[in-house]
């Protein structure tokens, strides 16, 4: 089992926030405020149906994904993502190992594709009752770096252009802000 375990962070990054096309037309727009809202609970919607997920990753350890929780940290203006993880080898493992992994982005807007993105992806934690602390630690390391690597600049949504315009005028998203139940991105005029 020794270096087995960091693959699992890699896969569990590069697949838990790598669905969010998922939300299309899902969002609500607010006339008086001017921003739009894309709720927790739409978000958690479009990602449940794709769990759980079965990977495969460097050929040799087979990854199950399940459970994800999405949660807000409006103090951090952040998103988070609890997925449960499973990863097995018979050759390399003696038995499964479980761990339940955090991981947390920001956001921005991409004028030139519309689209709000992740932003400075990172493991916040990994809990295994399997794992003895150092290979946590290693864990949460090459999670990092592959949430840097793949997920840094991922679309999470994208806008239609009609949902940029109106009477004639356009408009573009600004202030990102993550608040207890929803993200609120807010459109002002050109």
């Amino acid at each position: 089992m020794k270096q087995a375990t960091p693959a699992l962070a890699a896969t569990l990054m590069l697949s838990t926030l790598a669905m969010g096309h998922a939300l299309a037309a899902e969002t609500g727009y607010n006339i008086w405020t001017n921003e739009y809202t894309v709720s927790r609970q739409q978000l958690q919607s479009a990602i449940a149906p794709q769990f759980p997920r079965k990977l495969r990753y460097m050929d040799i350890f087979d990854v199950t994904l399940s459970n994800p929780r999405l949660g807000m940290l409006p103090s951090e203006n952040r998103m988070n993502t609890v997925v449960d993880a499973q990863i097995a080898n018979p050759l390399l493992l003696q038995r499964p190992v479980n761990a339940v992994l955090t991981l947390s982005s920001a956001f921005k807007y991409d004028p030139a594709t519309r689209s709000l993105r992740l932003d400075a992806p990172k493991v916040d934690k990994v809990d295994s009752t399997d794992l003895p602390p150092q290979y946590a630690q290693q864990l949460t390391a090459l999670g990092n770096a592959a949430a840097d690597q793949f997920l840094r600049d991922y679309a999470l949504y994208t806008f239609t252009p009609d949902q940029l315009q109106m009477n004639g005028k356009r408009f573009e998203p600004g202030k990102i802000t993550v608040e207890k139940d929803a993200v609120k991105v807010e459109v002002k005029e050109q």
